[in-house]
């Protein structure tokens, strides 16, 4: 499971490199639906994933300043090591590699400012 803080100016980057994605609007159902924006997140500033890669469950490497080494012009992603996969900061798979989908959105929700719960929608709780 990963809890990432996005800074404003990585928010601003996600569209610059939506036609190199797979599935850039997330089209695919790999999220709730309070979650199919362009963040894929209820908070913006917060990413929570999956940490598991769509195409044989591998754990994808955060890599939160070098991830230009991957995908040029994109800082920061998650990186697949066992075969390749890449994903942005919102957690879309890029074109041309094995991971097929995106990163899986869990159920979550906020109980105060500096809680979430993961695995449940607020409706469900």
């Amino acid at each position: 499971m990963w809890v990432v803080r996005r800074p404003q100016e990585l928010l601003d980057a996600l569209p610059q490199h939506d036609n190199q994605l797979r599935d850039p609007n997330s089209d695919e159902p790999q999220q709730p639906e309070y979650a199919q924006n362009a963040y894929r997140s209820v908070k913006p500033e917060i990413f929570v994933a999956v940490g598991l890669c769509t195409h044989l469950g591998c754990s994808p490497t955060y890599l939160p300043d070098s991830f230009g080494e991957q995908v040029q012009g994109v800082s920061s992603g998650f990186f697949c090591p066992c075969h390749g996969s890449k994903f942005d900061m919102a957690g879309r798979v890029f074109q041309g590699v094995p991971a097929p989908l995106n990163l899986v959105i869990p159920p979550y929700y906020y109980v105060n400012d500096t809680t979430v719960l993961v695995g449940a929608d607020k409706e469900g709780a």
